[in-house]
């Protein structure tokens, strides 16, 4: 069988495996057909799901704020993240070779050894900070805004209910030996409404 085959095959099967709904027309595709195996889609496939690379929750947090709000949103946090970062290691003379770089949505915050790099990026896609740290891991932060005015709000994690802010605050203060104020912040508290409940 020649390359191009294969490759259109290949194709075809990824399209019939990704997207349970598709039935091809026989006359179109009988002489790919002729030339491989594709397993025969049962009659009923309502009990099929189609396939996504995006997280639901993802949808949710889009459908929240326009592009042009998450835009400002992210720009405001993550520049008021590069000033108190850029404070910090100023202030702290026990960390070796620590730097802060920013350029194009990408924050890079190193504390040199032992304590590692951490990575704050904006997802423009997915209207989402995400966050890469040495001590917890990847995370994926979905702005919350407040009820009462959309470019006032919160960014949170929602596998743990945890803001971006909050665990800065945890981890950072951890790393340089006394209490930071990640609070002070634009967008870094969680806005009440007049129940006392989070909004």
């Amino acid at each position: 069988m020649s390359l191009p085959a294969r490759q259109v095959i290949a194709r075809w099967s990824r399209l019939v495996t990704c997207n349970h709904w598709f039935v091809p027309n026989p006359p179109i595709c009988s002489r790919l057909l002729e030339c491989s195996v594709v397993p025969q889609l049962p009659s009923s496939t309502s009990h099929y799901r189609s396939y996504s690379s995006m997280n639901p929750n993802d949808f949710i947090a889009t459908s929240l704020i326009d592009s042009v709000t998450f835009v400002t949103v992210c720009s405001d946090t993550l520049e008021s993240l590069v000033d108190y970062f850029e404070q910090i290691i100023d202030e702290t003379n026990t960390l070796k070779n620590p730097d802060v770089t920013y350029g194009d949505g990408v924050l890079t915050v190193s504390f040199g050894e032992p304590h590692g790099t951490y990575v704050i990026n904006r997802q423009l896609p997915n209207r989402q900070i995400w966050l890469s740290s040495p001590t917890s891991g990847p995370k994926r932060y979905d702005f919350i805004p407040d009820k009462r005015t959309v470019n006032e709000g919160y960014w949170l994690y929602r596998h743990d209910g945890v803001t971006l802010h909050e665990l800065l605050q945890q981890e950072i203060s951890a790393i340089v030996g006394r209490k930071l104020e990640f609070f002070a912040l634009p967008h870094s508290q969680r806005t009440q409404d007049k129940t006392g409940q989070d909004g």
